[in-house]
């Protein structure tokens, strides 16, 4: 007799809705999705932030290149300019020496006399650029000590004393910074930030008296190199409310010989970036809210973690 044996049937799971994952819920599903939106938004957000952060640093590392590629053109300019003056000032000085003697000889014919003097007047004033010139194309060789930014910006002041007198010029000085301490050649620094006060005071010859305000300002921040580090710097920042710089003249500004006045060599603007741009700095130009321009001079500060040793030493000397 044959036995059939029944095949017992298998089981079968329940049916998974349409679009939810097996052994899962709808709350659990849920949560999931909460999860991945709200990972996807972290990512979007860091997302945007890397990008807006890369944008800056190509922006500052343009500018660093930018003041690069102005010294190099500065320094071709000026060893072309040295061999000009030098041409120029040997037969200065024979226009000179010539137009003294005919003074001592046309003592009798005043007419003549004064033709005489005027040709010395116009010597002078020549040989004055020539100096310019030559001062501008020298060899910029920096002799450094450790100084403050205050007693920088003290002998500045005190040396500018006449022209601030002369063009009832007022400077309100703020000095953030003033006790920090940089690595400078004090004649040539004093120099290179005098220049640019009297660039801010001259622009403001026409302005009224109680217009002729002088902000000086020093301040730390941090600044994006040419090799692409970021480096503690010192910033000077002198604020002028002049006539201001137009937007097209700005990246000729420390050209040499370049001037929006009718008198001066154009020079003073280019020896300061020379004296700057030696001392691993830069100077960078904007308008001013409500009219003016702000001139900021950027310089390497010594290190914050060995400004009191320094100072002890500077002190101690």
């Amino acid at each position: 007799m044959n036995r059939v044996t029944d095949i017992p049937k298998e089981r079968s799971l329940p049916a998974t809705p349409r679009g939810q994952a097996p052994g899962m819920d709808v709350n659990q599903l849920q949560d999931l999705m909460q999860s991945f939106n709200a990972t996807a938004e972290r990512l979007h957000t860091t997302h945007e932030a890397l990008h807006q952060q890369v944008q800056t640093l190509e922006l500052e590392l343009a500018e660093a290149n930018e003041q690069l590629r102005r010294s190099q053109q500065l320094a071709a300019l000026g060893e072309m300019a040295a061999g000009i003056a030098h041409e120029i000032r040997n037969p200065l000085g024979s226009i000179q020496l010539y137009a003294q003697v005919l003074v001592e000889d046309l003592q009798a014919h005043p007419e003549s006399l004064e033709l005489c003097r005027k040709i010395g007047m116009a010597v002078n004033g020549m040989e004055s650029i020539v100096r310019d010139v030559l001062q501008f194309a020298r060899d910029t060789s920096i002799h450094v000590e450790h100084v403050t930014v205050g007693s920088l910006i003290d002998r500045m002041l005190l040396d500018a004393e006449g022209l601030i007198a002369d063009q009832s010029a007022t400077i309100e000085r703020h000095s953030a910074a003033d006790d920090m301490l940089v690595k400078a050649d004090v004649t040539l620094m004093v120099q290179a930030i005098g220049n640019i006060l009297r660039n801010a005071i001259e622009s403001m010859d026409e302005s009224a008296e109680d217009r002729r305000v002088v902000q000086l300002e020093s301040c730390m921040l941090r600044r994006m190199q040419v090799d692409g580090d970021r480096r503690e710097s010192i910033s000077i920042r002198i604020s002028d409310r002049g006539r201001g710089i137009p937007e097209d003249l700005v990246h000729r500004l420390f050209n040499p010989f370049f001037t929006t006045r009718p008198t001066g060599t154009g020079l003073g603007l280019a020896i300061a970036h020379r004296v700057i741009d030696a001392h691993e700095g830069d100077i960078t130009v904007a308008p001013r809210n409500g009219g003016g321009s702000t001139f900021e001079i950027h310089i390497p500060v010594v290190n914050s973690g060995d400004q009191s040793a320094v100072r002890d030493r500077v002190e101690a000397e």
